[in-house]
């Protein structure tokens, strides 16, 4: 659904434009939020992130109508609506975490935080690398390799045909591989 969609369709009815964008983008708006609120967040909290997009999304076309592919704006205020919450529930999780918990228990060296560091670390770079794919690819090379997911799969959550995935998941290894090669990070260190 474009903006120009949306548009016609609201004008007829509000509740079927929004119905219709909520069924067409829910896994698209999912796949951003629980990828920003996964290591913190509670399935509820991920649920009520996930409605306080679409709201975002429904209030600001109310004032601000999109033209043409909606994908960037849905992407946009799911990502930033993401980090607002991922970063409040990071200031809750820092003043409730005790070093008395039970997740502290497990550390028994400094080898240990060592290690913990660099696979952070590693992780973070991971991340970056990917998240400078934009979009689709970054989507897709998520939830082919994190989720497990086949090639239509993947078609059907970004309306593309699989070729078009098993294509751009190809491109986007290679673009990956060289990013990561440049940060001087092997394929063996993964």
């Amino acid at each position: 659904m474009n903006g120009e969609e949306y548009s016609s369709i609201r004008k007829r009815s509000r509740e079927e434009a929004h119905r219709l964008l909520f069924e067409e983008y829910y896994n698209y708006v999912g796949t951003i939020v629980v990828n920003h609120l996964r290591n913190i967040a509670a399935a509820e909290d991920t649920e009520e992130c996930i409605s306080d997009v679409f709201a975002k999304i429904f209030f600001s076309l109310e004032e601000h109508p999109v033209t043409g592919d909606m994908r960037k704006f849905i992407a946009t205020v799911a990502k930033c609506t993401s980090i607002d919450r991922f970063r409040s529930l990071s200031r809750r999780f820092e003043k409730s975490v005790s070093l008395d918990d039970e997740q502290f228990s497990g550390i028994s060296s400094d080898d240990d935080l060592e290690a913990e560091n660099e696979r952070c670390e590693l992780q973070r770079i991971v991340a970056d690398c990917i998240s400078s794919l934009g979009e689709p690819d970054s989507t897709i090379v998520i939830q082919k390799f994190y989720y497990n997911k086949t090639s239509r799969q993947i078609a059907g959550l970004l309306s593309m045909k699989p070729s078009a995935v098993r294509m751009r998941v190809k491109r986007a290894g290679e673009q990956l591989r060289a990013a990561l090669a440049e940060r001087g990070i092997k394929e063996e260190s993964l």
